[in-house]
């Protein structure tokens, strides 16, 4: 099992879309897959399922079948986290359902990860997410874990990003994501450090989970191309990125010897935008790859369904050869 995070704290990229379109592509080449919505604005779930299935879910009392029902009794001191109910979206693909009210934890969560390396209760706090995924991925089966994450720095995200081995950054062609990028590099190699020395005062812990919380490298989403280049006005952000990665996320001076972005080994894909493809997925509830002449893509759209499924396949298999797996 394979649980891969994608975390910004730029909103509006395309990250949730990008963690969509990813868990299809690798259930349509054969792997296991469980999406789970840590964001507590839920968008990757009201992608998943359709309003009524949603206002079902979440209607029946207190949620017993999202992620913050199956948190809810540790929040409530009632004893260990549960199992979480798997909404099947496909045979090879299952939801961990997202919930709004997982917003009234941040501050809980804030507490317990001031306390959590000296603490074991706000140390099995803060790991409860990494619990809840490990028994939703076994129940499941899966081989694939993909974490959709908010687009902030708060005590949610961390807890989220704990339950990963490895951290895919999707980033916006703007000046947002380049500022964003110097926020949250730093932010993510402290957490990981706070995590280590937590780990390393454990006497006996009741589950330790891996949380490596290793980047695997950047992802550009969203950008117009023309001749399969970003016009100019996106490529003057995106020529940052390389130099920016490195000197925020990894913390390694490169210098003149950064390459372009289009060079770059840790710029994982530099993703079309799909323009009125999207709203045609959405309306199909499918990704904008599996679009069918039924579902309105004809001529030039049949062609851009065709090269967004290169596009998603190229980028599935580059994150599982990162993370040491292979893609059919």
């Amino acid at each position: 099992m394979k649980p891969v995070a994608f975390f910004n704290t730029s909103a509006g990229v395309g990250k949730t879309t990008l963690v969509y379109h990813l868990a299809w592509m690798f259930a349509e080449h054969g792997e296991t897959v469980l999406a789970v919505d840590l964001d507590p604005q839920a968008n990757l779930t009201s992608m998943m399922l359709p309003e009524d299935r949603l206002e079902v879910l979440w209607s029946a009392g207190e949620h017993p079948r999202t992620i913050f029902g199956a948190v809810r009794p540790m929040i409530r001191g009632q004893g260990e986290v549960m199992t979480p109910h798997i909404e099947t979206v496909d045979a090879r693909l299952g939801l961990v359902v997202g919930d709004p009210s997982l917003s009234t934890l941040e501050e809980t969560l804030s507490d317990a990860w001031l306390h959590f390396q000296s603490d074991a209760p706000a140390f099995h706090m803060v790991t409860m997410f990494s619990r809840v995924v490990r028994q939703a991925a076994e129940a499941f089966g899966a081989t694939w874990v993909l974490i959709d994450t908010g687009s902030n720095l708060g005590a949610i995200n961390r807890a989220a990003l704990i339950a990963s081995e490895s951290v895919v950054i999707p980033l916006g062609p703007d000046l947002f994501s380049l500022k964003g990028l110097g926020i949250l590099g730093p932010a993510l190699r402290s957490w990981r450090t706070e995590w280590v020395e937590a780990v390393f005062r454990q006497t006996n812990p009741v589950y330790l989970p891996p949380a490596s919380m290793e980047p695997l490298g950047y992802v550009v989403m969203q950008h117009a191309s023309w001749k399969n280049r970003p016009p100019m006005a996106y490529q003057r952000w995106v020529e940052h990125f390389p130099l920016a990665y490195r000197d925020s996320v990894l913390d390694a001076r490169a210098g003149s010897l950064t390459p372009s972005a289009d060079r770059d080994p840790y710029c994982l894909a530099m993703m079309k935008h799909y323009r009125s493809l999207l709203p045609m997925a959405i309306d199909a509830r499918k990704p904008v790859f599996l679009l069918k002449p039924a579902d309105g893509a004809i001529g030039a759209h049949l062609d851009a369904v065709r090269g967004a499924n290169l596009d998603f396949l190229e980028l599935a298999r580059r994150i599982a050869q990162r993370c040491g797996a292979s893609l059919g």
